[in-house]
């Protein structure tokens, strides 16, 4: 069965446009991009979650995803950004390794993934979706997330080739199914481009950055840095195995939310479908990637648990970002959505 909701998004294969700067890093690196030459570049007094460092980091790690249009793909090896790039990482690891306290039981944090907070005070994104949120704070929340998931998996697939034996199989186990098991039409990244599309918006790869904060570029962000550095490849199966044990429940209440508001079966079925196969693969990824990616590099233990604890902390901080300006009346994005 071919998807009739979103066909374009199966057939797109160019590359976004280069996004305007926010500051002196994201400009000189987008300058470059376009052919200026590529100054002195000092990340050193940024704020590091902030849009300037994230809008530049997200463009340096594009280019090893889709690039941009009108840039020559060999600008992905270009000696010069990966060195600037290298810079803009050092100080995005260390602000999070200054924020996130460290560990290494990664059973017991585990365990405190799986227990889910309840109450009617219970704060937090999908709750408030579920709960009261309105159709214009849903659609503006998955245009936020649109950045990761119309790339779902792709940057966990970094950490392939970094691992081996059994936690190797286990994880391929997991990016199968995120890729359809072998079925184009479904794709996590097809299943969320057609709910943008039935929500009335662009399913566009990358069409919301210039919308988008840097509190939504940074978790993506850390995604990226996870999976192409070896040397992180515990983190980015700490990150990965966060969010594959936490997003049922939350998937179940954006469904909820979205019967409440009456969107269509196109807009449910995105999260309803990560209610049932994120439950699956909470097992899969107890089991078979962490247990034995820890029997054969124990070393690996204090890592894992900086990748959950990092995602965790980026997260919530971009659930701070919508929840304020949505308390305000305000838009959580940068400019309003058309």
């Amino acid at each position: 069965m071919t998807s009739t909701l979103a066909p374009s998004f199966l057939d797109q294969a160019g590359s976004p446009e280069l996004p305007a700067p926010r500051g002196p890093l994201s400009g000189a690196v987008i300058g470059a991009l376009r052919g200026a030459p590529l100054g002195p570049v000092d990340p050193g007094g940024a704020e590091p979650y902030g849009d300037d460092l994230q809008l530049a980091l997200h463009c340096c790690y594009e280019l090893h995803y889709r690039g941009f249009a009108g840039v020559d793909a060999e600008r992905e090896w270009d000696p010069e950004l990966l060195g600037v790039r290298r810079e803009l990482e050092r100080v995005f690891l260390a602000a999070l390794r200054a924020d996130v306290e460290p560990g290494d039981d990664v059973t017991a944090e585990v365990d405190a993934l799986l227990v889910e907070p309840i109450g009617p005070g219970v704060r937090g994104v999908s709750h408030h979706l579920q709960r009261e949120g309105t159709l214009e704070q849903l659609r503006e929340y998955v245009a936020h997330r649109s950045i990761y998931h119309l790339k779902e998996a792709d940057p966990q697939a970094w950490a392939i080739p970094r691992l081996s034996g059994a936690a190797k199989a286990g994880l391929v186990t997991v990016e199968h199914d995120e890729y359809g098991s072998g079925r184009p039409e479904r794709m996590h990244a097809l299943l969320f481009a057609e709910m943008m599309t039935e929500l009335g918006l662009s399913d566009a790869y990358c069409a919301y950055v210039e919308h988008v904060p840097g509190e939504t570029l940074a978790e993506v962000n850390l995604m990226s840095l996870c999976g192409l550095h070896r040397s992180l490849r515990g983190a980015s199966v700490g990150q990965f195995a966060m969010v594959e044990l936490t997003s049922s429940p939350g998937s179940e209440r954006l469904v909820r939310g979205m019967r409440r508001l009456d969107c269509g079966p196109a807009s449910i079925r995105f999260y309803d479908e990560h209610v049932e196969a994120d439950a699956v693969h909470e097992q899969v990824v107890r089991r078979s990637v962490l247990a034995p990616l820890l029997a054969a590099e124990p070393e690996l233990a204090a890592d894992v648990v900086f990748g959950i604890r990092a995602s965790l902390f980026l997260g919530e901080r971009m659930g701070e970002r919508l929840l304020g300006c949505w308390d305000r009346g305000e838009t959580s994005l940068r400019m309003p959505l058309a």
